[in-house]
């Protein structure tokens, strides 16, 4: 099997290519043989399989991940064996694609594979954190533990997460509702009313003009401005999907005024999240750190995370490595090295976590408690000052009349 990888050399350098292999834990072995630290690796058949036709259509949910994590504990706790785990759930679970991944990895079970690899082959639902900690469970005997962790992290992920979008919802319909009707009223509207202005024979106020300038290009140049924004949007899209691109948006994200402390709080939320399960759940330190930089979803923090690694691999204290980084407040760190020096740190990350979590959900509220009064100030004086345009000069053509 051929398996696509992203990799660190221990100076670094970012390296990626292919490796063939049996599977992926023998691919993992064999990169880490050539000292290569891994960022992100699937096989040419999992890829085929994320964007095939069923995975578009039925998606697996973080809901359904989360109840199938905690039904899988409860069943471990109760001493259900893993094949009959996974015959039983594949069984009853309603989502269909799902369903056939459950029974496909029971087939796998049955043909002796440990669930960790079974579970790696279904990325789109089952992530690289997540089979990692499975793998911890299963090296350690305790699989109920870890998928009650596992049950309890993705609930609180997918709470911060869907909160912090959530609220970027309204001002975005609002937004979208406002330039609709104002190309409605550029193209309806304000075409009829500049016959009359223009036959009147008045001067036309300066903002006037640019008022009927703007509706000409709309009336006559519509479909150009239509296909050029469209094609704008996709030069973006496809620019985000580059390494360049994705890290210059990802930047661009941490920088906006308000939202980027937000998204900061919520990057740094979700890396003391990660490492706290998993280093409670018996992950070691470097390979805790691989994990979260491969999940935390921002190229800012996932260079921070990767050159931390590199720097603890060569014996420096996760603390001075962190604290190298502006972006690592300086809270997080001497909490931290608090963390390290007695031996406490699974518990002072899920403070932090906690901490963050909170401070997310203070700043996603005050967004929405001032996003009402923001947005009826911007569309109030926009509408204005297009009525005002194309008023004002009927107003003067009616006095003169």
């Amino acid at each position: 099997m051929l398996f696509n990888y992203k990799a660190l050399t221990n100076t670094g350098e970012k390296k990626d290519g292919q490796v063939e292999a049996i599977n992926v834990d023998v691919a993992i072995s064999q990169l880490q043989k050539r000292g290569l630290i891994i960022s992100e690796i699937h096989s040419q058949d999992e890829k085929k399989l994320k964007f095939s036709f069923l995975s578009l259509f039925n998606r697996v949910s973080n809901k359904d991940i989360v109840i199938l994590s905690r039904q899988m504990a409860t069943l471990f706790q109760a001493q259900v064996s893993a094949l009959r785990i996974f015959n039983l759930l594949g069984s009853q679970t309603e989502n269909p694609t799902l369903q056939k991944y459950l029974l496909q990895i029971a087939d796998d079970l049955q043909g002796g594979s440990p669930i960790s690899a079974a579970l790696r082959r279904y990325p789109d639902a089952f992530s690289n954190f997540y089979v990692n900690m499975v793998r911890a469970g299963e090296e350690s005997g305790k699989l109920d533990e870890v998928f009650s962790y596992l049950a309890d992290y993705l609930d609180r992920t997918y709470a911060v997460a869907s909160k912090a979008k959530n609220a970027l919802i309204y001002p975005a319909f609002v937004i979208l509702t406002f330039i609709g009707v104002m190309i409605l009223m550029l193209t309806v509207i304000i075409p009829k009313i500049a016959v009359m202005i223009t036959d009147s024979g008045q001067t036309v106020p300066i903002y006037t003009q640019i008022v009927l300038w703007i509706s000409n290009i709309f009336v006559n140049h519509g479909i150009f401005v239509a296909v050029g924004t469209i094609l704008f949007g996709f030069i973006l899209w496809k620019y985000s999907r580059t390494e360049s691109g994705s890290i210059t948006l990802d930047n661009m994200r941490l920088n906006l005024p308000y939202l980027g402390d937000l998204y900061r709080k919520l990057y740094l939320s979700r890396i003391a999240d990660n490492m706290n399960t998993m280093i409670i759940s018996g992950i070691p330190m470097l390979k805790a750190l691989e994990i979260t930089s491969s999940v935390v979803d921002n190229k800012t923090y996932q260079t921070i995370l990767d050159s931390a690694l590199i720097q603890v691999k060569g014996g420096s204290s996760l603390s001075n490595a962190f604290g190298q980084y502006k972006e690592i407040p300086n809270i997080m760190v001497q909490m931290v090295k608090v963390g390290e020096e007695t031996g406490e740190l699974g518990s002072i990350l899920k403070s932090l976590a906690n901490f963050y979590q909170r401070e997310v959900t203070n700043a996603v509220d005050t967004l929405v408690g001032l996003i009402e009064p923001v947005m009826i100030v911007v569309l109030g004086v926009g509408v204005g000052i297009l009525l005002t345009a194309v008023l004002m000069p009927i107003y003067n053509i009616a006095s003169q009349g």
